[in-house]
């Protein structure tokens, strides 16, 4: 049952997150704080199958942790990826 409050952490921290980092107005609200969990889920399961004790701090820092700069690295490619995709349907549309 402690996945939850890792996950509920790791969702709460991907909204913050997505209003920290520039270019939201590019990307859905919900796609940092869904990369995040899904991160910090699987990060966690694994952890857990290895043997990590949940009393652990390893397990909350890798798995939250983890979860927030998986989510901050794909957020910023994502951001750029669309900035440069606009970019060149501009070009392409004589805009």
């Amino acid at each position: 049952m402690y996945i939850l409050l890792a996950l509920i952490a790791a969702c709460a921290l991907g909204v913050a997150l997505h209003f920290l980092l520039p270019h939201r107005e590019l990307r859905g609200v919900a796609v940092t704080p869904a990369i995040a969990t899904a991160v910090a889920a699987a990060t966690y399961t694994v952890m857990q199958w290895a043997g990590v004790a949940e009393s652990s701090v390893w397990l909350w820092v890798a798995s939250v942790g983890g979860g927030l700069l998986i989510a901050a690295i794909a957020t910023i490619s994502i951001s750029a990826q669309r900035i440069h995709h606009d970019r060149l349907e501009k070009q392409a549309l004589g805009i």
